[in-house]
């Protein structure tokens, strides 16, 4: 199919999650130190192994808790895995959680700046740039307020405007259009479809289906922290669906 953008192979994470009541961080330690802490491990991935090919564009479905997130966070650099391997070709562009990235406490103005600088961005870059991503924002009455008097919705205007204002390798999204008006999801559909001709490979975490089955050509199905489908976006959204009608009927995770 084309040169592979990302490749998991094996990946497992796993978290230890603390069954009493701390009140701070004191008492955590002093708990650690004498070894009273009482833990579980709880598998948020368990051994996923997939590829994405360069220009795809491809879905992630899953309930609440599947493990998506994670997922995606593993992807982009931002988590490590506790066990196997993660490869990925060329710069990143997550839109993973809204709000990250940003100071509330500032202007519109400054976190274009802020965020910028985050992504790898040069002052003088974003300088370059700016006006359009304020005008891809639709912020320009609201530039000098600061971000915690936004709504979510505007606030990720300015993060999916900032994180797509040259085209990534790969592109992350997650849930961001799900948020926001309808014009605004079809101008962030549009500048997605605009990358898929230029060879950005992007990966859409979403509740939609019909986002899913609109922009996608695979996807991959989730439950419980593993991979228990994948394949042509139409197959893997009736099983998708299927699942949500039969919660009880498991599907055979995939060899």
């Amino acid at each position: 199919m084309g040169n592979i953008a990302i490749n998991l192979k094996d990946v497992s994470v796993e978290f230890e999650l603390h069954k009493e009541n701390i009140s701070g961080f004191k008492e955590f330690i002093i708990k650690k130190i004498k070894r009273e802490l009482v833990s579980e491990k709880f598998h948020a991935l368990n051994h996923i192994s997939l590829s994405i090919f360069k220009g795809e564009v491809v879905g992630i479905l899953g309930f609440n808790g599947a493990g998506k997130s994670t997922l995606l966070k593993i992807i982009a650099g931002v988590l490590m895995p506790t066990d196997g391997n993660v490869e990925t070709q060329g710069k990143i562009a997550p839109l993973i959680e809204l709000g990250a990235g940003f100071d509330m406490e500032l202007t519109a103005r400054e976190n274009i700046y802020l965020n910028g600088a985050i992504l790898g961005y040069s002052r003088k870059f974003i300088e370059r740039k700016f006006d359009d991503i304020v005008d891809f924002a639709e912020i320009h009455s609201f530039l000098d307020v600061p971000l915690k008097n936004y709504s979510s919705g505007m606030v990720a205007r300015i993060g999916f405007s900032i994180a797509t204002v040259v085209k990534p390798d790969i592109l992350i999204v997650d849930e961001i259009l799900s948020v926001g008006d309808y014009k605004f999801q079809q101008k962030c559909e549009e500048r997605i479809k605009s990358m898929i001709s230029d060879d950005t490979t992007v990966i859409i975490v979403s509740h939609s289906i019909e986002q899913i089955r609109g922009m996608c050509q695979r996807a991959f199905l989730l439950n419980g922290g593993k991979l228990i489908s994948s394949g042509h976006v139409e197959e893997v959204c009736n099983q998708y669906m299927n699942l949500q009608t039969h919660p009880n009927e498991e599907l055979k995770e995939l060899v």
